[in-house]
């Protein structure tokens, strides 16, 4: 499931980036050939003991003053105090897109052109936590866009080192964090990173008691084949604490028949097929599952056309409603910038749409939790 939902998410930014003549002539030829690494695969070398320990292991976490991008806020934020700060651990999308013949299968940690998207990531998708508490976003050795393009057994492998760093950093992040309140983040790549720690450190364990929510948004989750696996219920009312959060946007008219056909095809956490199962959406401005809500209720989605350093929130810029197929629809195609994905995709941004929303639903998701507990 993993490869096959980037794998439709690759195609269309290849549709996106090439013209179509070309894509008709070559088409796999042509994916293949720009986002598939070419050298044979070697694991990447175990990091140190403490390899987390070490600030420059991380993006951001609360001992890094100076350029931490998630500290950065829009112009006239305001929040209040929280009785009780959370820690929030957050997992950024792919950064690491270096084209086939000079990739690595996993990102090096030191190559800068995706530590520097990796940055803005963080910026602009975790800065969104930072009202109810501290960000912690590892550096991790993500997995190469093109490890999910291949049936091969690097691409697979290639993840799972991923989700190795992605492991180790977290248990660093628990041992810094012994109690209290905890928020999961993530998105893309990263969102399928952090499904996986649900399942495999969070479920039946004393952990699940402390998460405030787990905001796995951008990845296809469905209700019957994975969230009972993941310790933790999908999120069903606003303000509801102790739940998942999950999203994926079109604009209208949407063609989301590609990720469909691959969700359709895979297997959950549970080990059932996903086939005919519902898909969970959390419509973001109402914090209900398959809901609907008029653009009015749109807080402010961050637009960085004029300066993508700096982007301003712009109120009332978009409706939201989950579609009957699991789907989050936005109306009519928003001028955000140039990374809408053919089918009318809005997978780049899924939190910038609805920036200020998600800030505010996840101060009252922590508020519940410090109410209940």
């Amino acid at each position: 499931m993993a490869r096959k939902f980037l794998y439709v998410v690759a195609i269309l930014i290849v549709l996106a980036i090439a013209s179509a003549f070309a894509y008709r002539i070559w088409g796999q030829q042509l994916i293949n050939a720009t986002m598939v690494p070419s050298r044979a695969f070697r694991a990447p070398e175990p990091l140190g003991q403490d390899a987390y320990g070490r600030s420059d292991h991380w993006i951001a976490r609360p001992d890094i003053a100076q350029g931490n991008p998630a500290l950065w806020r829009p112009a006239g934020t305001r929040d209040g105090a929280v009785p009780q700060p959370a820690a929030i651990f957050f997992v950024h999308p792919t950064s690491y897109l270096a084209t086939a013949n000079l990739a690595q299968w996993n990102a090096p940690l030191n190559d800068a052109d995706s530590r520097t998207m990796a940055a803005r990531f963080v910026a602009g998708q975790a800065s969104a936590f930072n009202g109810i508490g501290a960000i912690w976003a590892p550096r991790y050795r993500q997995a190469h866009f093109g490890a999910f393009l291949t049936e091969k057994p690097e691409g697979q492998r290639a993840i799972n080192a991923a989700y190795g760093d992605v492991a180790r950093a977290f248990e660093t992040f628990l041992a810094a964090n012994p109690d209290g309140p905890i928020v999961l983040a993530g998105h893309s790549q990263g969102s399928l990173h952090l499904l996986r720690l649900l399942k495999d450190k969070v479920a039946g364990t004393p952990l699940a008691q402390r998460i405030v929510a787990a905001y796995v948004i951008g990845w296809p989750v469905s209700l019957e084949a994975d969230v009972p696996a993941l310790g933790l219920p999908a999120c069903t009312a606003k303000g509801q604490s102790g739940c998942i959060l999950s999203w994926q946007s079109f604009a209208e008219p949407a063609d989301p028949s590609a990720i469909q056909r691959v969700y359709d095809g895979g297997q959950g956490y549970t080990g059932k097929p996903r086939m005919g199962t519902r898909m969970l959406c959390i419509n973001p401005l109402t914090g209900k599952p398959d809901s609907a809500a008029a653009a009015s209720l749109n807080l402010g989605t961050l637009d960085g056309r004029a300066d993508e350093e700096n982007p301003v929130l712009v109120p009332r810029a978009v409706p939201a409603r989950c579609g009957k197929d699991g789907f989050l629809l936005i109306g009519d195609p928003p001028d955000l910038g140039p990374y809408a994905l053919p089918g009318n995709n809005y997978h780049v941004y899924d939190y910038a749409l609805f920036w200020a929303n998600i800030r505010v639903d996840a101060r009252e998701r922590l508020l519940s939790f410090l109410k209940e507990r």
